[in-house]
């Protein structure tokens, strides 16, 4: 079929102008009462990457030698979740909140230490549901915050990196290490548009049993969306606000703008 003909027969939409403002699948056109073929192929394709990302297998020891190479923090341990396999952690989230009898051992016999040295923070990378966002952007936003650490030191323990982790690993993970504060870096559900979005939770006094209510949650960090500098920038803010408030969650609010003002944060619906 000639390009002529394709054309003739597919009814594109009127709002087809709006496709440059979003990812989103809007004003597709139709032929009769269906999608047109190119349409239909690029959701199927946009499907099987966002399904490729979430059984994509995380490199744990390359993402430990890629995030040593930056010289942030002491050498990073590598730890598994109680989920065995991939299937298993899928079919079971329970597991994937929780060390393996393991990966829970390593860390306790290096309790000890950990509590000496009074950590402010930790930061915990696990795979969640899209490896492939940590893998293209967790070192980035590492880096992006190493500027604010320069600045206002904080007490970094080890980094520590989850096979198979979910958000709420990082409560255990930071108990163990007697943490004031952890960042868990996670692998976000794939969209049809994003399948390499990472999002930060961040909790103040971390423990086993504590719920969504006790995190903040910086969202979409990949290259189409927030920025690494960015999310280092709101991150920081957090993080800081939580270590001098004690606090975080429902009780801490975002208040940066994203940007900056002679070195203070504003957002636009507080004022000046």
């Amino acid at each position: 079929m000639t390009e002529s003909k394709r054309q003739s027969i597919v009814v594109n939409n009127p709002w087809q102008l709006l496709r440059k403002f979003t990812p989103g699948r809007i004003a597709l056109g139709r032929t009769g009462v269906s999608l047109p073929t190119q349409q239909q192929l690029a959701f199927q394709l946009d499907h099987a990457r966002a399904r490729d990302a979430v059984h994509h297998d995380l490199n744990g020891d390359g993402l430990a030698a890629s995030v040593n190479d930056l010289r942030l923090f002491e050498p990073c341990v590598v730890v598994e979740s109680a989920a065995e396999s991939r299937a298993m952690y899928l079919q079971r989230p329970d597991l994937g909140r929780r060390l393996s009898a393991r990966s829970k051992l390593l860390l306790q016999s290096r309790a000890e230490g950990y509590r000496g040295a009074n950590y402010d923070l930790a930061f915990v990378i696990a795979d969640g549901l899209s490896a492939l966002a940590i893998e293209s952007s967790a070192v980035a936003l590492l880096q992006a915050m190493h500027k604010h650490l320069i600045k206002h030191p904080l007490r970094c323990a080890p980094l520590v990196i989850v096979r198979q982790g979910r958000v709420a690993i990082g409560d255990e993970i930071g108990e163990l290490m007697a943490a004031k504060v952890v960042v868990v870096m996670i692998g976000e559900r794939p969209g049809l548009s994003s399948p390499d979005s990472m999002g930060l939770y961040m909790t103040w006094a971390p423990r086993v049993g504590l719920t969504d209510e006790r995190r903040n949650c910086i969202s979409n960090i990949r290259p189409a969306g927030l920025p690494y500098e960015e999310a280092a920038d709101k991150l920081y803010y957090l993080v800081s606000e939580a270590l001098s408030r004690c606090l975080s969650g429902v009780q801490l609010k975002d208040e940066t703008s994203g940007s900056t003002i002679q070195g203070r944060f504003a957002n636009f619906l507080l004022g000046d």
